[in-house]
């Protein structure tokens, strides 16, 4: 899933070897502890509930012989206390450990079964705990992730400490992904000519939605969308999904139709021309009602793909996957909008240890919630081998 451009080395084989190239921040003479040791028990410790370096230490503490006996690691120099951690860490560029992290993405696909119909979604996450309140100066950081839908996996991110920044994140994200072949879901931060020119020549497509940050493009589709609704002659692939379906104590359905007749596109969309690829414009409309309350909203996404209306229903509702099934479980079962961190890179970098223990836990078939996953590998040191099964030496 990295880009195999700027990922020429082979697919690793174990953990240790995905960071085995990781550079080390630290004085050259002046460490004792081994830093894939300080990697591996801060995603271990992660793994199992702990959410900052103090109990990190306390864990690796309690798990030493565990430690060094089951997932190998040297600790010549003993456990690292919790400021040696923090400050290794925080000295780490999150670019370097981006590098590593795309190896360990390389390593879970590589066992993972084969991925068809690869949807990619992309979207921003504000880190909360790392704005300092009393200091205006210090921004808050904010990660733009990839999510792929498929596999429940994070596939990369990259840092910005401004939410307007997305738009500049967003073409460095796509440099570290191979896109080739899958659909690339982004919401209208992500609507620009050149992050779409930017998907389809790496050979990929795009579903981007439409809003007022692109007012000319937004007026031209609601037109279109007029336009074919009114006319007698339009053919539309249409379809509707879950009608009358009621969850959490509301009632919602949703109908989407595709227009994709190229002419039509290009005489009512005046930049059809310099969106790359463009090939159709999707309109779906949901229909809400909430204690007698209906309420109707209409969306609007371009896409360089051509489909049915089924699989640009289906593909809509996955790229939500990303929020519910990473951003909201990192909040809720990492706890990551409560964490403060101010030094250095140690935000961003834990933030890349989270979506590591996500995916590993996600792995781990068993009738348990995050949350208890994660009690159950601080207790249960099988099943804590088993997180690390294939990925240990």
């Amino acid at each position: 899933m990295v880009n195999v451009e700027t990922e020429a080395k082979p697919v690793p084989k174990t953990l240790r070897h995905c960071f085995q190239d990781l550079r080390d921040p630290r004085v050259v003479g002046r460490s004792i502890h081994k830093l894939y040791d300080i990697i591996a028990i801060v995603l271990a410790a992660t793994i199992a509930g702990c959410d900052d370096f103090l109990t990190m230490e306390d864990y690796a503490r309690a798990k030493q012989r565990w430690l060094r006996d089951r997932m190998g690691l040297e600790l010549a120099g003993g456990i690292p206390s919790h400021d040696t951690l923090m400050r290794t860490m925080a000295a780490i560029r999150p670019e370097h450990f981006q590098e590593c992290f795309g190896r360990f993405v390389d390593l879970m696909v590589e066992l993972a079964p084969a991925l068809k119909d690869k949807q990619i979604a992309i979207d921003g996450k504000a880190m909360r705990g790392s704005k300092k309140k009393l200091d205006p100066a210090h921004r808050m950081v904010y990660m733009v992730g990839a999510w792929s839908t498929e596999a429940g996996l994070a596939l990369g991110q990259v840092k910005t400490e401004e939410k307007s920044n997305e738009i500049t994140a967003i073409p460095k994200l796509l440099e570290i992904l191979d896109v080739s072949g899958a659909l690339v879901t982004i919401d209208a931060a992500g609507c620009q000519k050149e992050i779409a020119a930017k998907i389809v020549e790496a050979k990929g497509d795009y579903l981007l939605q439409v809003k007022g940050n692109q007012e000319r493009l937004h007026d031209d589709v609601q037109k279109l969308a007029a336009l074919v609704m009114e006319s007698d002659t339009a053919e539309l692939d249409m379809a509707e999904d879950a009608p009358g379906k009621k969850a959490h104590g509301r009632t919602e359905s949703r109908l989407c139709y595709v227009i994709d007749d190229r002419n039509l596109l290009k005489t009512t969309i005046r930049d059809f021309d310099l969106w790359k690829g463009l090939k159709s414009v999707v309109v779906t409309m949901s229909v809400r009602e909430i204690e007698g309350t209906t309420s109707c909203e209409t969306r609007y996404h371009i896409s360089s793909r051509k489909a049915t209306a089924v699989n640009f229903l289906k593909w809509g509702r996955r790229h939500w996957s990303i929020e519910n099934e990473c951003h909201w479980v990192l909040d809720v079962a990492f706890g990551e909008d409560d964490h403060r961190l101010h030094d250095g890179q140690a935000a961003a970098n834990l933030s890349m240890v989270r979506r590591m223990a996500l995916s590993l836990l996600k792995k781990m078939m068993v009738k348990l919630g995050m949350k208890n996953k994660r009690l159950k590998a601080s207790y249960d040191n099988t099943f804590a081998e088993q997180v690390f099964a294939e990925l240990s030496d």
